[in-house]
């Protein structure tokens, strides 16, 4: 790899980084459901139980940027394969243990392994994605996309069927992927990231360049906000409030997740071509303006608006991360955990504040005021300094 032609976009490979992105983020996503089921059988207190997720939050996402670091230092392509591995062994086994530490450890050991594989795999992703920045990045995200989506559904089908006994099977999952990386090793290991450095645009040299990756992280904070908030008192204004079937809150819950595997996908192609920045504006204002959709609407056309408002508040996914790596070349794993881990991970701590906002005027009231974030992200995503790069 000597020269930017050669850094073209590579399908095969991003597909087999994105099973192991879909494979990672399946044990990630898994945890929250499996909570009440751990409460239960460990004769848990809900602090207790917030703990484990907590660590859980803390060890897979606000340390991303310290893997980031690390691979920057030096290629460590290794930590693919080591952190799908190490996600798996730890989830898998976290229902074994009658002890709560060893719990909490395993947990850890499962978060660390979240933590390893983020920044490593998008730095890597970034070298198949040829032109096609964000599109190509996006087949690397809808992969760990799915894996929230379809995480709980595995796991609460294995532990409620089969007993938490059966749940280490799902480290098959991580052995297939490492299979897979370790047969492609050649290929994924070979590009060097000084080469990448000199055929990316000398925007990371600019002055602003601190500015705009900080406006970026507040925006992502923003749009991350807005997602989990959704996530968690959508559930909450449909069960407790007008006391609805908790299946149907559900199926709210994974047609706007669905809604954002499509805007991931398709934000992203449509973001090389009108520009990332741009698109990024256009997304979150109309996100904002389609957000009201959500409290007017009913029935089957409940669905379709959350599902709208979902591919739309999600599809800058990739687009940010692009964005951010475009602005540190020469710290794309730092890029990457800032946005992947920091920036969403800080976003769903500050869900805590929608609680006591729902604890003092009522869950409506809490639902109503997410509609203020993706307008704040609105706002903050305006006076980023960034040019969309063209390549020949």
């Amino acid at each position: 790899m000597t020269s930017l032609q050669e850094n073209k976009f590579n399908l095969k490979i991003l597909l087999i980084l994105s099973l192991g992105h879909l494979v990672t983020d399946i044990y990630q996503g898994s945890l929250p459901a499996l909570l009440p089921l751990l409460k239960e059988k460990l004769l848990l207190s809900y602090t207790m139980t917030g703990v484990i997720m907590m660590a859980a939050n803390l060890t897979s996402s606000v340390v991303q940027p310290v893997f980031g670091y690390l691979s920057d230092k030096k290629e460590k392509i290794f930590l693919l394969p080591l952190g799908c591995l190490c996600a798996g062994i730890g989830f898998s086994l976290v229902g074994l243990p009658d002890e709560y530490a060893i719990v909490l450890a395993l947990v850890m050991v499962s978060g660390l392994g979240v933590a390893a594989f983020h920044p490593e795999g998008y730095k890597t992703a970034r070298f198949f994605t040829g032109d096609k920045m964000a599109t190509g990045m996006s087949v690397f995200s809808v992969g760990g996309n799915l894996g929230f989506a379809v995480g709980p559904i595995i796991s609460l089908a294995i532990v409620t069927r089969l007993g938490f006994d059966y749940l280490p099977a799902m480290i098959v999952l991580s052995l297939v992927f490492v299979a897979l990386v370790s047969y492609a090793w050649g290929s994924v290991a070979s590009p060097k990231q000084g080469t990448l450095e000199k055929a990316m645009s000398s925007e990371g040299a600019t002055r602003g360049v601190y500015l705009s990756l900080f406006l970026i992280i507040a925006t992502v904070i923003m749009r991350s906000w807005t997602q989990i908030g959704l996530m968690t008192y959508i559930p909450f204004y449909y069960i407790d409030v007008l006391k609805g079937d908790p299946l149907y809150a559900a199926q709210l819950v994974s047609v706007f997740l669905i809604g954002g595997v499509v805007g991931t996908i398709g934000g992203s192609i449509i973001a090389d071509r009108v520009g990332h920045k741009r698109y990024l504006i256009a997304s979150l204002l109309l996100a904002t303006v389609l957000f009201p959709l959500i409290f007017i609407t009913e029935g089957l056309m409940l669905f379709v608006a959350l599902g709208v408002v979902g591919m739309v508040l999600i599809s800058s996914f990739t687009v940010t991360i692009v964005m951010a790596q475009e602005l540190l070349p020469r710290n794309l794993g730092i890029a990457s955990g800032l946005m992947v881990g920091f920036a969403i991970g800080t976003g769903g701590i500050g869900v805590t504040i929608l609680g006591v906002i729902a604890d003092h005027y009522g869950v409506p009231v809490a639902l109503k005021s997410i509609w203020l974030l993706p307008l704040a992200g609105l706002l903050l995503s305006l006076p980023i300094r960034y040019r969309t790069p063209r390549r020949s």
